[in-house]
This record gives C-alpha cells, sequence and structure tokens, in this order.
C-alpha cells in the first residue's frame, strides 16, 4: 500500500511539472524565461544539485543559456562556453540519430545509454520504441577521459537528455531528419540513481521546450520579417514617394537600418557620389568605386548582387585602396552592384567599424589546437578578440539585396528624368542658337558692305590700314586688332612686322614686337613660321581658343602670354594674283580664352579679302610713284636675306626638328582620342541594339518553336548557342579596351601639359601617375625578366606651384633611367624583385619632397660625380643623349629654385631627391 502510495506521489508530480512547464510556454513565447523556469522546476523534481540547458553552435561549440542550482552546492556555469572536443562528434552523432539519453554514475564508473530510436530506424528502419516495448538502459564501462572531465568538475552522477527540433528536410524515409538543438542536463555532486521515470519525465520535459524553442523560433523570423519589411517600405518611400529621389536620405537611412557608421551611393553614369557618416580617406572620390568596377563579379542576370566583407584588411581586392581606410576604424564592408535591366547604374556600400568582443568559457583552452586531454579547471577564461567587425548575418544580406532593388529602380528612374530634361533644354538652345546666328548673319552682312566702302575709300596705304584695324576689332568686339606683314624675304630672324594695330582699353602695344628667335634656335626641323606662312599661302586660317592650351611650343606660348593674349584668330592676307602672302589679319582676345564662332571666321576671311584687294590697289598706286626706290630697296632685301639665310641654314632645320617633337605628344593624344570616343562612344548602342535583336530571337523561338528545316540548319552551322552567348562578351571586351586607351590618351594629355607651361598651382601626384601609365609598359613582365613593381607612397600633398610640364618631363627622365638601371642589374645576371619607389612629403619652411629611386645597378662616385654634366652618358651609343639629368637639374634648381641631389652605391640603387618650394617667390 505504501509503495502504491508513493508511486501515486511521483506520478502526481510528475503531471504537476509539465501542468507548470505546459502553462508557462502558453503563457509567454519569451524563450529565455521559459528555459529558466524549466531548469527549476526539473531539479526541483529531480532534487538535484545543477540542472542547466545547454545550447548548441554551429560550430560545434556550445553555451549554458538557462540555470538552476541548489544552495550553491555546485559552481554556476550560466553564459560559460564549452569547446566542441567536450563533446565528442560521436556523442551528438547519437543524439542526432537515435536520440541517445545518457546517465553517468562516477562513483560505479558506468555510463548508461537509453536511445529513443531503435537502431534499425536510425538507419531506415522502424520508428521509435513504445513504452512497453523499449530496452532497459544498456550500462558500459565510463570512458577515463569522461571520468576525469566530470571529477575536475566535482559532479557525481548526471543525466543528459537531447534537446532536439524536426528539420525541414527530408530524407529518403517517412521520418524527418533532425536536428540537434541543445542538451537537458542534470548534475548532482553525490552518486545519485535515476529510474526509467524521472528519464521518461525529464523526456517529456524535453519534448515540450522543444516546441516551445520552435514556436519562439517562428516567432522571431516573423518579428525580423515585419521590420525587414517595415524598413523597406521607409526607404522605398523615400525613392519613389517624394516629388524628387532623396538618395541622401535614404542612403543614411540604409546606413542606420544595417548598422553601419558610414555608406556611399556611387552613380556610375553621371559619376556622382553620395557619403554620410565615416568614410575612407581619399584624394579621388570616386577612385575606390572604379576599383571595385575592375574586380567585383557580376551576373547578368541577376538585379543586384552583394558582397560582404567581414575584415576588409584580408579581402585582395582593397590592396590597392588599404591606405584609405587604415586612419579610419572601418573594418567590416557591405557592397551591392545596382544593375537595372541589365545596365549596370553603380554602387551601395556600408561600412561597419571594428568592436572588442569577449567571450567567456568554462576553464582555459587553446582554441587553435585539438583538445586531447580533460581539463583541469572549469573557472572563468576570458577570451577577447580585438579589431573585427561584426559578421554580416543572411538576414541582413536579403535586406540588402532588396534595398539594392529599390535603390536601382529609383537610380534608372532619376536618370530617364534628367534624360528627358537635357534632352528638351538642348531642343530650346538649338532654336535660340539658330535664331541669333540668322540675325548675327544679317547683321555682318551690313557690317562688311559699310566695311568694304569705307577700305575702298582711301588709296593712301597707312590710312587703309588703320581704317581696317579699327573696324575689325570694332565688328568683333574684341582687345587687339593688328596687322602683320610678311616680308617678301623673310626669314627667321626678321619674318614680317605688325604695322598698324588697334587696341581696346589699357592692353599693351605690340607695335615693332617680334617674336623672340630663340624659340627655335635648337629645333632640328623647318622654322615653325615658315611652315605657318606655307599653311597661310594655301589659304589656311589659325583659330586659337585658349594658348595655354593649343600652342604647343612652350617659348613660343610664353611669348604670346607676355602679349597678354589669352585667344587668336590669324586669317591670311593674300592676293589672287600673287602666290605669297602679303600678310596676316590678327585679332587678339586678352581677358580670356574665346570660342570663336564660324560666323566670326567667316566675317574675318572675307574682310581679309577685301583688304587684300584694297591694299593692291594702293600698293600699286604708291608703286607708279616710288618705282626706283620700291627696286632699290627690294635688291638690298633680297641680298641682305640671302646672306641672313646662308647664316641660319643650320638652325633652320634645327628650329623644325623641335617643332614636330614639341608637338608630337599632344597631336598622338588628339588623334587617337577622335576615333577611340566615336568607337567607344557607340559601343553602347551596339550592345543595345544586339540585346534588341537577341530578344527578337528569343520571342521568335518562344512563339514559332518548330522553325523550317533550313532554319534549323543554319542555326547549328553558326552555332546560334555560343554566339548568343560569346557576342555580348565581345562587346564587353571592345568596351574594356576602348576605355583602357581613352585612359592612356588621358595621361599622354596630362604628360604633355600643353596648358600648364605657366607657373600654377598643380597636383604633383597627377603628373607623376600620368608617368607611370606612360612607361607602363617597360614596367610589365617580359619573357627575360620580371615586372617591375611601382611602388607610391604619397604624402598628403597640397597644390604645388610649379611648371607642371617641365617637372613631369623631370619624373619622365629619371623613372626611365631607372628602368634602364634595373634591366641593366638583370642582364648581369643578378636575380631579385625590382622596383622602383616614388615617395612625396611636406619638408619644414613650406617645402615639397619627390623622391625617387630605384634598387638597379647603381653608379660609383666618379660617375656621380659628372651625370649632372652635359652630353655626360655611360650608355652605349646611340642609346642616350645625355642631355636628360642636365636639363632636369636646370629645371629644379633654376626654374623652381630647388634642390636636385644623387644618392648611389654599386649594386644597391640610385635614389633622386628632388626639393621645391611650394610657392615660389620669383618665377624665373
Amino acid at each position: 500500500m505504501e509503495y502504491n502510495v508513493q508511486t501515486q506521489q511521483k506520478q502526481l508530480e510528475r503531471e504537476v511539472l509539465l501542468h507548470r512547464i505546459a502553462n508557462r510556454i502558453r503563457q509567454s513565447l519569451e524563450l529565455k524565461e521559459i528555459l529558466s523556469t524549466t531548469a527549476a522546476e526539473v531539479r526541483s523534481v529531480l532534487r538535484t544539485d545543477r540542472v542547466m540547458v545547454y545550447r548548441f553552435y554551429p560550430d560545434g561549440s556550445g553555451k549554458v543559456i538557462a540555470e538552476s542550482i541548489w544552495k550553491q552546492r555546485l559552481p554556476s556555469l550560466l553564459g560559460l562556453n564549452f569547446p566542441a572536443d567536450d563533446i565528442p562528434e560521436e556523442a551528438r552523432e547519437q543524439f542526432v540519430k537515435r536520440r541517445v539519453r545518457s546517465i553517468v554514475d562516477r562513483q560505479a564508473g558506468t555510463i548508461g545509454w537509453s536511445p529513443l530510436i531503435s537502431e534499425e530506424s536510425s538507419m531506415g528502419g522502424l520508428g521509435e520504441w513504445e513504452n512497453t516495448t523499449r530496452p532497459p538502459i544498456d550500462y558500459r564501462p565510463l570512458d577515463p577521459c569522461h571520468l576525469d572531465y566530470l571529477n575536475a568538475m566535482g559532479v557525481a552522477s548526471s543525466l543528459v537528455v537531447p534537446i532536439s527540433l524536426e528539420s525541414d528536410l527530408q530524407t529518403g524515409t517517412a521520418r524527418p531528419l533532425p536536428q540537434l538543438w541543445g542538451l537537458l542536463v542534470s548534475h548532482h555532486s553525490e552518486p545519485r540513481p535515476i529510474s526509467p521515470d524521472d528519464l521518461d519525465l525529464v523526456q517529456m520535459v524535453a519534448d515540450r521546450v522543444s516546441i516551445a524553442i520552435a514556436q519562439s523560433t517562428l516567432l522571431s523570423q516573423a518579428r525580423a520579417k515585419s521590420q525587414r519589411e517595415l524598413t523597406i517600405n521607409r526607404i522605398s518611400t523615400l525613392l519613389h514617394a517624394q516629388p524628387t529621389v532623396e538618395l541622401q536620405a535614404a542612403l543614411e537611412a540604409t546606413v542606420d537600418a544595417l548598422q553601419g557608421i558610414g555608406g556611399r551611393l556611387y552613380l556610375k553614369a553621371e559619376r556622382q557620389l553620395f557619403v554620410c557618416g565615416e568614410q575612407p580617406q581619399l584624394t579621388d572620390p570616386v577612385k575606390l568605386e572604379e576599383v571595385w568596377g575592375e574586380d567585383f563579379p557580376r551576373d547578368a542576370q541577376a538585379v543586384c548582387q552583394v558582397r560582404a566583407i567581414a575584415d576588409l584588411f584580408q579581402d585582395p581586392l582593397f590592396d590597392a585602396s588599404m591606405a584609405a581606410f587604415e586612419p579610419t576604424v572601418i573594418r567590416g564592408l557591405l557592397i551591392v552592384s545596382l544593375s537595372y535591366r541589365q545596365q549596370h547604374l553603380g554602387y551601395l556600400s556600408i561600412f561597419r567599424a571594428s568592436v572588442t568582443t569577449e567571450r567567456l568559457w568554462a576553464g582555459q583552452f587553446n582554441p587553435d589546437e585539438k583538445q586531447v586531454r580533460p581539463r583541469r579547471s572549469f573557472e572563468i577564461w576570458r577570451e577577447r578578440q580585438q579589431n573585427r567587425a561584426p559578421a554580416w548575418t543572411p538576414e541582413e544580406l536579403e535586406l540588402a539585396r532588396a534595398l539594392g532593388e529599390q535603390f536601382a529602380m529609383a537610380i534608372q528612374q532619376y536618370q530617364l528624368y534628367q534624360e528627358v530634361r537635357s534632352l528638351n533644354t538642348t531642343l530650346e538652345l538649338q532654336v535660340q542658337e539658330r535664331t541669333a546666328k540668322l540675325q548675327q548673319a544679317l547683321e555682318f552682312s551690313q557690317l562688311r558692305k559699310q566695311i568694304t566702302d569705307r577700305i575702298r575709300s582711301t588709296l593712301n596705304l597707312p590710312t587703309l590700314l588703320e581704317t581696317i584695324v579699327r573696324a575689325v576689332r570694332s565688328v568683333l568686339d574684341t582687345d587687339r586688332a593688328v596687322i602683320y606683314q610678311i616680308h617678301p624675304d623673310s626669314s627667321p630672324e626678321n619674318p614680317g612686322d605688325v604695322i598698324v594695330e588697334d587696341v581696346r582699353g589699357g592692353w599693351s602695344s605690340v607695335l615693332g614686337v617680334q617674336e623672340p628667335n630663340s624659340c627655335f634656335a635648337e629645333d632640328n626641323e623647318v622654322d615653325r613660321t615658315h611652315q605657318a606662312i606655307r599653311h597661310f599661302e594655301a589659304g589656311q586660317i589659325r583659330v586659337v581658343g585658349n594658348v595655354e592650351v593649343e600652342v604647343a611650343n612652350a617659348c613660343y606660348r610664353q611669348f604670346l602670354q607676355s602679349l597678354q593674349v589669352k585667344a587668336c584668330l590669324v586669317v591670311p592676307i593674300r592676293r589672287e594674283w600673287e602666290s605669297q602672302v602679303w600678310g596676316l589679319l590678327i585679332v587678339h582676345e586678352c581677358r580670356s580664352p574665346r570660342t570663336w564662332q564660324p560666323s566670326e571666321i567667316d566675317l574675318l576671311e572675307q574682310l581679309a579679302n577685301q583688304a587684300a584687294i584694297a591694299i593692291g590697289q594702293a600698293e600699286l598706286y604708291e608703286q607708279s610713284q616710288q618705282a626706283t626706290e620700291t627696286a632699290q630697296a627690294e635688291a638690298e632685301r633680297a641680298r641682305l636675306a640671302l646672306e641672313e639665310l646662308k647664316q641660319a641654314q643650320s638652325q633652320l632645320i634645327q628650329s623644325e626638328k623641335m617643332s614636330s617633337l614639341g608637338q608630337l605628344v599632344a597631336g598622338v593624344a588628339h588623334e587617337i582620342n577622335n576615333p577611340v570616343n566615336f568607337i567607344y562612344g557607340n559601343i553602347r548602342h551596339t550592345h543595345e541594339y544586339v540585346q534588341d535583336l537577341m530578344k527578337l530571337l528569343e520571342c521568335y523561338q518562344k512563339y514559332y518553336p518548330q522553325p523550317h528545316e533550313e532554319i534549323e540548319t543554319l542555326a547549328d552551322e553558326i552555332d546560334l548557342d555560343f554566339l548568343l552567348e560569346d557576342l555580348p562578351k565581345m562587346l564587353d571586351s571592345m568596351k574594356l579596351g576602348a576605355d583602357r586607351i581613352r585612359h592612356i590618351v588621358l595621361s599622354l594629355r596630362n604628360f604633355s601639359r600643353l596648358d600648364r607651361a605657366e607657373m600654377k598651382p598643380v597636383d604633383i601626384h597627377e603628373g607623376i601617375d600620368g608617368t607611370l601609365l606612360i612607361l607602363q609598359y617597360r614596367l610589365k613582365a617580359r619573357a627575360e625578366r620580371c615586372e617591375i613593381k611601382a611602388i607610391k607612397n604619397y604624402g598628403d600633398l597640397p597644390l604645388v606651384e610649379c611648371y607642371a610640364g617641365q617637372l613631369n618631363q623631370v619624373f619622365m627622365n629619371l623613372i626611365s633611367n631607372g628602368i634602364d638601371a634595373i634591366e641593366e642589374q638583370i642582364a648581369r645576371g643578378k636575380c631579385y624583385s625590382p622596383c622602383i619607389e616614388v615617395r612625396t612629403q611636406m619638408l619644414p619652411e613650406d617645402r615639397v619632397s619627390i623622391t625617387i629611386s630605384d634598387n638597379g645597378c647603381g653608379m660609383p662616385r666618379h660617375t656621380i660625380e659628372r651625370i649632372f654634366e652635359p652630353f655626360f652618358t655611360t650608355k652605349p651609343i646611340g642609346l642616350g643623349t645625355g642631355l636628360g639629368l642636365s636639363i632636369s637639374r636646370q629645371i629644379v634648381v633654376e626654374k623652381h629654385g630647388g634642390k636636385f641631389e644623387c644618392i648611389s652605391e654599386v649594386d644597391r640603387g640610385t635614389k633622386f631627391i628632388i626639393e621645391i618650394p611650394r610657392i615660389q617667390a620669383n618665377h624665373p
């Protein structure tokens, strides 16, 4: 009778426990509260010292997330982590496949296994045992390591019941594959038997906890999905619901939603950048996105691709831009490539800061080594991890992808709106320009008639010439108009003279001023002036809208600038009955560069023709009175010209060569740029047309799935599938090649610095980058040697006042010499990693230092003492002139008031140090 009462009492306690836990699950979906209550209730019923809930992580380690202890008889393990090696892999496998419960008796040295699933069922046989057919608990000897582990923990007996969740994945059988979520563990500091009834009770509790976990997980997922949809709707409202696209506000909201510290939105077509929060320190704001565009993998079928980078300092994509991130706290990065209808629109990027995390472990262990022995202590061990950004979760990646699609659609709408506005504006401007041109043509026609009447009203040559320049300056509204008369026997020393001018305001006079002959003294080609005269004889004109940009000869450009000329227009005065050009009708714009209109050029040509007729008539009239004096003067002038031509014969050849050399870089860049722009501009349209044709072909295939036999034969012959796949790739390759040529042309134009011959503030780094790009072909790897690395250690330099074109020539000479030294070192059989380093920095007293060094063959002391002498060279005959370093030193020291120093050691390399003032006190 007493036994029945005890049995009923235990049965009642079991029912009460299950009822309380079930009520707790129904009353709350907060998992932490449910698990804490479960641990306390189970410990109360089992009357053990400690009951805890242990949860597994994906890597096999786990953490105690709920615990109940009786009077502190065992130390608390709540919040502590345990490594994966603490629970062997075979034990976790039995927990999953057979849902094994384990009972350990340390004093007896045994462990009992009680599986819920038979071994045949785990291999695809029968299901779980019924309570009446379940076999007794299988006791076996306890592993010595397990025994030492429990002894160190102070546990004499334990009970472990797995907490499993049913997975959605289906195996080949009717039973779903369970997922091991955690363990329900009971510890006692003294030996305590565990009855089958206790085991079944704890198992029922674990089953109900499994249900609570599943419900809590579904609730968390629903909350997260709801929050994600709210975020998407809020940002979508900023992008689509407002009258204007609020890209900046949407970017800030996106950074906040993804828990970032900063972000960037780059629009590729407009090269427009929106930023917020923490940013990398970049000299070129959009350089970062252009680097991503070269290496970012793109799927043509995907709308938006996401690339999550947990540690950008470990990603090779950021090797080139690492210096921009080092001063910041940015560590993690999320890049969203924005595309719409197979058109790449730009990038959305989110930055995350580095944080310090701390993880508490039960006992100290080495996480990088496999644990082979049980630990002797379970005291708290703090594992600290620094400079790591939080990992991007799958939910955050999905949110980023959804937001990227919203941004892509908004950007596409924004671009279409801008294109429509641009087309409307262009159409209005064209109508206005056409009307203005017609009105201007009428006015010019009336003015031309008035000027022609005034020109023909006199035969006095000085009066006639003054009338012409005054009328021309007035009608074209310029600052200066002159007539330059070319001597019939012109020479480089005296090609002609400015014989009359009309000047507005306070601009200086150019009467009597001649071109400096020194500009062409070292040319190796025919004199530029005579070459220009031959062009004028053929009826050509010269139109210069910007002297700084369009005049290649540096000396001649400086001469025009000394006359305050910013733009000029030169038309020959050529009489039909003579083969030579009589002179030039020239107008100068001194205030600013000017774009000469075709109507203005045409008017000036017609006035020059009228002037030629009037001048001819005036000269005939004057010659009829002074025939003898004119003949003697012409004879004397011819004699003097002959002597001067004999003396300047070699100089003429020299000057002509120098003229072509000065225009070579700019000419090549200009000639290449036009066809490249034509190709580059049409590739996009070609790509669109091909896409349209491919869509049309797909439409035919869709609605006419059974084509004619001849069509099928032709499709097989041309390999239609391969053609459809390879043609877009071919167009992309063509676009990449055209883009590469454009960058090379831009570097050639920047290096020539045709627009920077004057002393003005410039970016030194831009000139160095252009020089390195031009010399890239010499730096690349060849069959006989490896690649020469170009290392750029740029300091934070402000704009430097200098002659940019001349400094570029210095950089070209020094880097070319460095490459020659490295190739010579390799030719000697040296095996090493060749490199050229360019370092810039600010110095005290507002000075700038540029250091160019190589690890080539180096130079002995006696060679260093002579390298700046003109015509001294160590290179074989025909490979060097010996003028590069001499001219470079003259540019640095004399032109810029700087210092030029060489440090070299044989077989160690050479270093050139350039030091110039940031601001030139007196321009040379």
